[in-house]
């Protein structure tokens, strides 16, 4: 992927990050609509991915910098729009964006740490694909969603992957088709958030969530993030063959044995992450 010069008026720290208790908070910052252009997909695949391989790092939320209005707009529309005078009329252009939000979407997924989207405001198209694509998502009781791609002429067939992963596929198909916008409670019905709370209560709420994840062993939410994901493509025959396997490879595990002693013993367990 090419690396892209950031505009003038783009932030030069298009994504705030700060460490604390074993959760990674990364906060988008490219006002005013936390467009995802170019250059705040690569920041957050870049520090994303990188939160893989540092052990200070137990849990990830992605949240706005600024609350309360926006939380993604999705596609830089604007950016995209403006390499259409390009020679090939901006295909070159078009493909790298949706192969970099493809990328980055994938990124989540494929963690090894539980990603937890924190919700404040409009999360729409590429917006919404990306809360979808969290592992958890938390958002005010004024959030609201949509993939609005087909008012514009432009199916929102990408933020369609995410959002198929984690809703009923009539409900999918009423947002991908109609383009409305759908509250928060009716969200949380389709299954594409997880609690709603009151603003002044978001992040304390999303705060708690976080160390409480981060309290269990790595080991453990690895195995068992990456069983999930896997797991729910196959047949069912195929899901138990597969997930017992894993238990039995975690069952091997210290940790395992430390948390099942721990348990019997009714102390605390001492995670060491093997």
């Amino acid at each position: 992927m090419n690396v892209v010069e950031l505009k003038p008026d783009t932030p030069s720290d298009v994504v705030i990050e700060e460490l604390r208790e074993g959760g990674l908070r990364l906060e988008m910052n490219n006002p005013p609509a936390n467009a995802l252009s170019i250059a705040l997909m690569q920041a957050l695949r870049d520090r994303i991915a990188a939160a893989g391989d540092d052990k200070a790092v137990r849990v990830v939320v992605i949240a706005s910098a600024k609350p309360g209005k926006l939380f993604s707009a999705g596609h830089d529309l604007k950016e995209l729009t403006a390499h259409r005078a390009d020679a090939d009329k901006g295909r070159a252009f078009f493909s790298q964006t949706m192969e970099l939000c493809a990328e980055l979407m994938q990124t989540i997924v494929r963690l090894p740490k539980p990603v937890i989207a924190e919700v404040d405001g409009l999360a729409t198209a590429a917006g919404c694909q990306l809360v979808a694509s969290c592992d958890l998502a938390v958002c005010t009781d004024t959030s609201t969603f949509c993939t609005p791609g087909v008012n514009i002429g432009l199916f929102c067939s990408t933020p369609m992957v995410a959002l198929t992963r984690n809703v009923h596929r009539k409900q999918a198909m009423e947002m991908l088709l109609t383009g409305e916008t759908i509250d928060a409670s009716t969200a949380r019905e389709f299954g594409l958030i997880n609690r709603i709370v009151p603003r002044e209560y978001l992040n304390q709420i999303v705060r708690k969530y976080a160390e409480v994840i981060a309290s269990k062993s790595s080991l453990t939410l690895k195995i068992g993030k990456e069983a999930f994901y896997k797991q729910a493509e196959m047949t069912l025959e195929d899901a138990y063959d597969y997930t017992a396997q894993v238990m039995v490879e975690n069952m091997m595990a210290r940790d395992a044995e430390e948390g099942i002693g721990a348990f019997i013993d009714k102390r605390k367990a001492e995670w060491t992450g093997e």
